[in-house]
């Protein structure tokens, strides 16, 4: 389908991954899904799970990565999706972990040889300034070499952050400050350059900061095009609750059942409008139909889209099915 058409339809998946839970050890001030200890303990279930696989496979894609928040918090749910997987067909390309669960003791020993047994290959490990301010260092550390004693592959994301973090004490947390007067003013300005970064979910807010704010006139402004990008399917995720969430917009929500055809504009008028009319046309519905007022600056285009949605939920006392799970708007917020 080409990007430009006026019906959004979610068709041929191309790369992707589950998230089994949004319950996490961190609040990372980059996360794109505002994951926190503060969120529910619920687990993408068997069946969930079976369904997401087998409509994932169906269009199109043969491997999925697995992440959270942070599966590990809940390992027998995170062995039932992979032992699904298997049983479905559906490769496992890696299962993402911020290694805070991992204490070097048997029990965690245990699971990682149990992922192992259940057809886990990979393990990435998050790497980065952002994981130190919640996880001591050395637990990344006892958990990579836990991985090479039972078999698994390491993928460190990102290897690059490494010598940064082994230059400050291994055995506690660090705030970003700390890393800003090691490593000069303009360290948190350059650490977009040293990994990717989508500036949605909490990232939109904590780089405003890092990088200034403009004026919601001059953020419609400069985009005047529809948001094509609900269509890209390159890195695609399906959550717990069986909803895929469009063009790595996190807070926006399709069930399963209506991927591989045109959605309703009456089931799902939000992504609708958005991709037909983009943020002006959000901005424009939200104004006009739900009293929405800008009350700062923004980072950018999907910064104001947030702040809209985030009054359409909690705000103006709509309902729209397409703006799940609640819970990430109530944890749309930065400091930690």
């Amino acid at each position: 389908m080409a990007l430009f058409s006026q019906t959004l339809t979610i068709g041929k998946l191309r790369s992707g991954g589950i998230i089994t839970n949004y319950h996490c050890s961190s609040r990372c001030r980059h996360c794109l899904y505002c994951c926190s200890p503060s969120w529910p303990k619920d687990t993408m279930d068997r069946e969930t799970a079976r369904r997401a696989m087998e409509t994932i496979l169906r269009l199109g894609c043969a491997s999925v990565h697995v992440g959270g928040g942070e599966p590990f918090l809940a390992p027998q749910k995170l062995l039932t999706v992979l032992r699904t997987a298997r049983e479905v067909g559906m490769g496992v390309e890696y299962v993402e972990t911020n290694a805070s669960w991992f204490v070097c003791d048997q029990k965690g020993t245990e699971i990682l040889h149990a992922c192992a047994k259940a057809g886990l290959r990979t393990l990435l490990i998050s790497i980065s300034p952002f994981h130190a301010e919640f996880i001591p260092f050395c637990r990344v550390q006892n958990l990579m070499e836990a991985c090479r004693k039972a078999g698994l592959h390491v993928f460190p994301w990102v290897d690059g952050f490494r010598p940064d973090l082994e230059q400050l004490d291994p055995h506690t947390t660090h705030d970003l400050q700390e890393l800003v007067d090691l490593f000069g003013p303009d360290y948190l300005r350059r650490i977009p350059r040293r990994y990717w970064i989508h500036y949605g979910g909490r990232a939109a807010l904590f780089f405003g900061r890092v990088f200034g704010r403009q004026s919601a006139q001059a953020v419609l402004d400069a985009n005047d095009r529809p948001c094509s990008e609900l269509a890209d399917t390159n890195h695609f995720h399906v959550d717990l609750y069986g909803r895929y969430i469009p063009g790595l917009c996190s807070g926006l929500a399709v069930h399963m059942a209506d991927l591989g055809r045109a959605l309703s504009e009456d089931t799902y008028p939000l992504l609708c409008l958005l991709f037909r009319k983009g943020i002006r046309g959000l901005f424009q519905f939200a104004w006009e139909t739900h009293g929405y007022r800008p009350s700062r600056d923004y980072l950018n285009k999907c910064d104001l889209c947030l702040d809209i949605r985030r009054h359409l939920t909690l705000e103006a006392g709509t309902h729209y099915a397409e703006l799940h799970p609640r819970t990430f708007y109530e944890q749309w917020w930065l400091e930690p």
